[in-house]
């Protein structure tokens, strides 16, 4: 894949405004700044159009919101892209869009990219809020990690036996799992869950040390069914406990989450202590042992290196590069 694979980048675009850059690589949708950055990075690129296996559209719905853009104009400024990149070059047209793919991080992305109905139906959509209720297609779409980085503190791993807490969650109620998982557990002595974000007041970097000493820390949908939690979860070592329906978890295709996760159903939140009591010593050993194997997977970097988020999600678009040209 490494040495075949190549991807051609329209040019079309000014680039202060919506094209071809990001609008910056921190903060909790820094993926889609990073895959922008990365790519051009990187050996997948070519100039020449007629070697390419896909074709990448660099319009940033990220950086429209950051530009304070309504929803009705990104859909009309994304359609028009799209519709002058139709006009100009014979590439979409041989297939109807589906060599073609585009990235966002923010749930807005894919909300301005509704105005075009083949962008939505053909295209491969690389998105951070993969829900399967929403219209994401699991075998033609990608599901993109939300990473927050820079992390704040380094990598944890190898240290169960500091591991003390046997469930943490901090944050608002902004779902319905959330407010469920808050009633239910937040008055337990044994599951750590807060109502609320952690103070800042309370001392430096108190949410984040948390997750050092903690077994397991509860990644409930919020918004969308994505989280950064889980990515955060997965830096420090704390085995993540997926708690969203409808989520199609980043690289399902590659890499088996329950080998170092803990996948459930929304349902479950009622039985969530004794769920997580009836996981052994030994199986929880397990868990963040392969935990820290697959800490470098949900890594960006730059320049890319090799089997980091980047790597990851361009062997996705490798699985979904076959396709029909008419």
């Amino acid at each position: 894949m490494e040495r075949k694979f190549k991807v051609y980048i329209y040019k079309d675009g000014d680039p202060k405004t919506f094209y071809q850059t990001p609008r910056k690589l921190t903060g909790k949708y820094s993926s889609e700044g990073y895959f922008f950055q990365n790519i051009r990075e990187s050996k997948f690129v070519t100039e020449d159009p007629n070697e390419a296996h896909l074709f990448f559209i660099p319009i940033s719905c990220h950086k429209m919101r950051g530009k304070g853009t309504s929803y009705e104009n990104m859909t009309i400024i994304v359609q028009n892209y799209v519709d002058s990149l139709i006009a100009k070059y014979p590439y979409w047209n041989r297939t109807m869009g589906a060599d073609h793919f585009f990235v966002t991080c923010h749930d807005v992305g894919v909300r301005a990219t509704e105005g075009h109905p083949f962008l939505v139906k053909n295209a491969i959509r690389v998105v951070c809020s993969p829900s399967y209720d929403v219209g994401y297609i699991p075998h033609k779409d990608v599901a993109l990690p939300q990473v927050l980085q820079p992390f704040a503190l380094p990598a944890g791993g190898n240290d169960i036996e500091n591991r003390t807490t046997l469930g943490f969650w901090a944050g608002h109620r902004n779902s319905k799992i959330r407010v469920i998982l808050a009633r239910q557990w937040e008055n337990d002595t044994e599951l750590d869950i807060s109502n609320n974000r952690i103070n800042r007041a309370t001392g430096p970097l108190v949410y984040q040390k948390r997750f050092y000493r903690t077994k397991f820390c509860i990644c409930p949908g919020g918004s969308q069914v994505n989280s950064a939690r889980i990515t955060d979860s997965i830096h420090y070592g704390c085995v993540p406990v997926i708690l969203s329906d409808y989520y199609d978890l980043p690289f399902n295709d590659i890499i088996d989450w329950r080998k170092f996760a803990v996948v459930l159903r929304e349902k479950d939140v009622y039985d969530l202590k004794q769920i997580l009591k009836n996981i052994t010593q030994e199986e929880f050993a397990t868990l963040h042992n392969n935990l820290v194997k697959v800490q470098k997977h949900f890594q960006w970097n730059s320049p890319p290196i090799r089997h980091d988020t980047f790597h990851m999600v361009m062997y996705e678009l490798w699985l979904r590069h076959h396709v029909i040209k008419y």
